[in-house]
Order: structure tokens, then sequence, then C-alpha cells
């Protein structure tokens, strides 16, 4: 079989047969009576064998080997393209996602191009002083494609870099709030909670109906968040988590918890304590909550299984609810068996008499 031939028939050039006989990996196993090169069927059947193994991502010396050494284990060679494949998998995908990033900013020239490179390349840099500025520089000429915000902000265990990647975040709107909405599914505990605080600056009804389906998530970081954010927006949904963190029940995962000894009682106390009364009392300001709220409290205090210090921060937090239930009911507690709980309710109830 003439090389013409064998070109035809195995999709490989004339030219590249003569440089594969260069190498040695194949040679024709006979000349004609004119002198042009003949393939007998197990030449081709070599040919294909090189093609089968240069298709795996072998180069031909590589290939050389494969097939000149009777002893050769392929395993170990293997191995070693399954890594090359996988780094070069991960290069390509770095690469396509920059390009998309690129191309969501909708440069109008070469010049907006080489900003949005040179942004990107900023966010990813070592230095946190680098990727604080290149977050601070995000502006209305040379915007920071949103996609690439969320992956920094997630990502980002600076609280200074993270504080500017919000803000940035909050300044370019799109769709934002849905891609934090996936960081919430995280395996990782803080990614999740970078998210419901990237969340809780975002402004917009779609961030705050996201906040309203993270106060059932498991993770009590994202919960305990998401409610002191939406009770400063007066979302009443956010009452029974808000009055769980006042009591210091913390139940989930995700916060590390402070355990202490009171008298021989252990207490959970929750971190945010301070923070949910205070959204308590923000959301008290509306007649229509305050007996909610003065309610969820009450009830809270009649359970049996709150202790001494949980009771006396109930106390404190039914001082800033107005209405005739949170009257009553500190006027109960002045008579309390806990005489700090009493001391609370009867200087708050001295106040609100004006005395």
């Amino acid at each position: 079989m003439l090389i013409g031939d064998v070109a035809r028939r195995s999709g490989v050039s004339a030219r590249m047969l003569r440089h594969y006989e260069t190498l040695g990996l194949v040679r024709p196993t006979g000349r004609t009576g004119s002198g042009y090169r003949e393939y007998s069927d197990e030449d081709v059947r070599r040919i294909f064998h090189i093609e089968s193994l240069r298709s795996l991502g072998l180069s031909l010396r590589e290939v050389g080997r494969a097939l000149g050494d009777p002893g050769f284990a392929p395993a170990e060679l293997v191995d070693d393209l399954v890594r090359r494949t996988r780094e070069r998998i991960a290069a390509e995908t770095e690469l396509l996602t920059r390009l998309r990033r690129i191309g969501a900013a909708e440069p109008a020239g070469w010049e907006d191009v080489l900003r949005t490179v040179a942004l990107l390349q900023a966010l990813g840099a070592k230095s946190a002083d680098t990727r604080q500025r290149a977050a601070l520089s995000a502006s209305e000429e040379t915007p920071l494609p949103v996609e690439a915000l969320v992956e920094a902000v997630l990502n980002e265990p600076d609280p200074n870099v993270a504080g500017a990647l919000r803000w940035a975040l909050a300044r370019a709107g799109g769709n934002g709030p849905a891609l934090l909405a996936e960081g919430l599914g995280s395996p990782a505990a803080e990614v999740r909670e970078r998210a419901v605080r990237s969340l809780a600056e975002l402004p917009g009804q779609e961030a705050t109906a996201l906040l309203r389906d993270a106060l059932a998530h498991p993770d009590t970081a994202v919960r305990e968040h998401a409610a002191v954010t939406l009770g400063a927006r007066g979302v009443a949904d956010a009452i029974p988590v808000l009055v769980d963190m006042v009591a210091g029940e913390t139940e989930g995962t995700g916060r590390t918890e402070e355990t202490k000894e009171t008298k021989g009682v252990k207490d959970t106390k929750g971190a945010n304590d301070v923070d949910a009364a205070d959204a308590l009392s923000a959301l008290a300001d509306d007649p229509l909550l305050a007996d909610r709220i003065a309610t969820g409290l009450v009830d809270r205090l009649a359970r049996a299984a709150t202790g001494p210090p949980a009771r006396r921060r109930l106390t404190q937090a039914l001082a800033d609810v107005p209405g005739p239930t949170a009257a009553r009911a500190l006027t109960h507690l002045s008579h309390d068996e806990d005489r700090a709980v009493a001391l609370t309710a009867a200087y708050v109830l001295g106040l609100r008499d004006g005395r």
C-alpha cells in the first residue's frame, strides 16, 4: 500500500507519515521498484495505534515509549495524563469564566477590557490591600462583574476587604441576591455567614424575600443575622427568631455558643441577644406588633426550662416594648423570685409611671 493510500485510509497526512518515519515510530515495510514507500497491513495497524495513543494526550515521544517497550506499564503514564488533563480543564474553565465576566461588563472598547482584566486580577491578589482597592475602585466607568464580586465576597477572609466588596456589590445591582442565595447552601459555615451578611446589605424586595426564607435556615448564624436585618426593616416574620435569640436558644449549627454557669443553672447565651432586643424594640414602635412581641417574650418567660439569665434578658427586652401586655407582664415580674428580674421590672415600671 503506497503512502497516498495509507493517508486516505488512516486520515494521517503523507507529511505526518514521513515525520513518523523520521522519529522511528513507523517505517514502511519496503519500497517499490520505483523507490516509493510501501506499507503493509501491520504498518497501517501501527499507525492507528499511534493515533489512538495521541488522542489520549500522549506526546509522540511517549507514544514511542509505549509502543517500543514490551515491558512498558501504562498505569503511571495514565495517572499522569489524568492529572495533566484536570489541570488543563481547570485552566480552560478559569479562562472561560474570565471571558464571561468581561463580556458581562459590556466593554465599549479594548481600554474597558484591559481595565476589567486588571480589576479581576486585583480581586484575586494575595495582598488584602490590593483586593480592597479593587473593590473600592468599582465605578460606573469600570464596573466589576456581579458574579466576580459575589465569588470574591464569599471567599474573602479579611473583614475590611469583605466590607468593601459588600459595598461594591450593593452598588452593582444585577443578579447579586440570587447568586448570594446559592452561597447560603454552601457546606462551609463561613461561606454561609458571608452570604447572609452580604444579603443584609443589599436593598430591595428580592434581598428581603431571601432573608425571610433564611429565617428557617438550619444554620443558627444565618437565621439570626437574617432576623436582625429583617427586624430593622420592619418585617414581623422575624419576631419568633428574635425572641429565641434574646432567650439564648440557639438550636442549629454554624455558630460557637458561649456557655456559663449561674447559681448552678446552665445557660447558653446567644452572642447576638443585644442586637435581637434592639430589633424587637424597633419593631415594637408599630402598635400592631407591640402586643405580639410582648406576648412572645411573656410566653418564653413562662417556660419551665428558661433559666435565670435568660429570664433577665427577656425582662430587659420587655422594658422597650410599649403597650398593656408588656405592662402587665412587668407588674407580675416585679414580684419575681429572682431579685435581679424583680428589680429590673420594678425599675422599668417606675420609668413608665414617671417615678
